[in-house]
């Protein structure tokens, strides 16, 4: 029996759907012309009659007026969405449009504009060829009114969000805003909440068999109620060997399956008959990576950002020095990552086995946990190497680097020294004037 659909799973379809500009614009459509023919309702109620009496033709007219204004505001809105777009994928980086699709207020006042236009069409043709009563009259102007409104708020907001939207400094908010929540839902599910992975080279000497997919791209999501659901059925353990954000291919497995894990019996090639197709599937993977359940990505796209602002044709170290800001803030919040007391356990550390318990809800499936030198290379390394003839890049670096290494959490330190090490050689070996190399010593705080 498949497990049911997780929360993970769920928040990965949610956010997949919000991606998709049709989906709120159609849900807003049906709305609207359920609301229309909700107001037919009111021709039936016992207060029908003691409602006032609107003269049809005031409502029609406020209809045509909204028929007529919303698809010219509807088209100019979508134009100006698409617009912004383009300018983020040439100022920023592509990667980060999916996060200007998914935002709120763009798909919220489309979605209302052309939701008024439908429900002023539909309402225009019912209330000229005599669909309504008094009543059913005396609704459909209320229910215009409430639209105007909406309308009008929608638009008072949307012109404050348009114009920031596709600039650099409002995509760089909204990609450290991604970065901290996919940071955060890490945090809290250290491991996906699973265990700690054995030694797997043993485990394969011992018989562990791997699994394969036939498909080539990013790892999106690992379904861990599904895995540990088909390891429960198939009395064995899976050890999943790539996380949210990997590159896989038909030759990288996934996953090793230990049979018979709990019995303790000698492993054999062959030993799991059941079909693997179902485990297969609790990987997602898909041609792009996401930002919902990969804490790297969006630091990734990040260093994108600011090694296009520190190009030579775009000269704009301010920015590197912005995210670079983002950096600090994020790796900071990572500082405190839960799964700090999973290393401790890895020590036999009594004092947190308690809690560890508690985050390890999948105890059938084992997962690496996230590499916080990979998190590192990934945010420092592009915008180091950039900006590295740039003193006021470096110095920033150095700066932030520094304030990182005296963070209590001992893996977060040593990496920013690690890191600062590098930046400083990069560094003064691309600076030539001796004032730049001077107020770089002066920074440096590894003497």
């Amino acid at each position: 029996m498949d497990a049911p659909i997780s929360v993970d799973k769920f928040r990965f379809l949610v956010y997949r759907f919000k991606e998709r500009l049709w989906v709120k614009p159609l849900t807003f459509c049906v709305l609207s012309i359920a609301a229309v023919f909700t107001a037919k309702i009111a021709d039936g109620l016992p207060i029908a009659e003691h409602l006032p009496v609107i003269d049809q033709a005031s409502v029609e007219a406020l209809l045509s007026i909204m028929a007529s204004s919303m698809l010219v505001i509807a088209t100019f809105s979508a134009g100006t969405m698409v617009n912004a777009y383009a300018s983020a994928s040439r100022s920023s980086t592509p990667r980060s449009v999916s996060l200007l699709i998914a935002d709120d207020v763009s798909q919220n006042a489309l979605s209302t504009f052309v939701g008024a236009f439908i429900f002023s069409v539909v309402a225009l043709t019912t209330a000229k060829n005599a669909f309504f009563a008094d009543a059913g009259v005396f609704l459909l102007f209320v229910l215009t009114g409430i639209v105007f409104a909406v309308v009008i708020l929608t638009f008072i907001r949307w012109v404050d969000s348009v114009a920031r939207l596709g600039r650099v400094g409002s995509t760089v908010k909204k990609v450290e805003d991604a970065a901290s929540k996919a940071i955060h839902h890490r945090i809290n599910n250290p491991r996906l909440a699973g265990t700690i992975p054995p030694n797997i080279n043993a485990l394969v000497e011992q018989g562990a068999e791997p699994i394969f997919t036939d498909e080539i791209g990013y790892v999106q999501l690992v379904d861990m109620p599904k895995a540990h659901t088909w390891a429960s059925n198939n009395n064995a353990r899976v050890h999943i060997q790539v996380l949210p954000g990997d590159f896989v291919t038909p030759d990288k497995p996934l996953a090793y399956i230990e049979s018979n894990a709990a019995t303790g019996q000698q492993l054999k090639h062959g030993a799991i008959t059941a079909s693997k197709g179902t485990l297969i599937s609790a990987f997602n993977i898909g041609d792009e990576r996401s930002f919902e359940a990969d804490a790297r990505f969006g630091l990734i796209v990040l260093a994108e950002i600011g090694a296009r602002a520190l190009s030579p044709s775009v000269n704009d170290p301010g920015t590197a020095i912005s995210i670079i800001g983002s950096y600090t803030r994020l790796l900071t919040y990572w500082s405190r990552k839960e799964n700090n007391n999973v290393n401790h356990s890895e020590k036999k550390d009594s004092q947190h086995s308690d809690k560890n318990k508690q985050l390890e809800k999948y105890t059938n499936v084992t997962v690496p946990k996230l590499n916080t030198a990979d998190m590192f290379n990934d945010a420092f390394t592009p915008i180091a190497r950039d900006g590295a003839n740039m003193i006021e890049v470096s110095v920033q670096l150095l700066k932030s680097l520094e304030a990182l290494s005296k963070l209590p959490d001992e893996d977060v330190s040593v990496n920013a020294i690690n890191t600062a090490k590098s930046t400083y050689k990069r560094s003064l070996k691309k600076l030539s004037f001796e004032d730049d190399i001077a107020t770089l010593e002066k920074h440096y705080f590894l003497k």
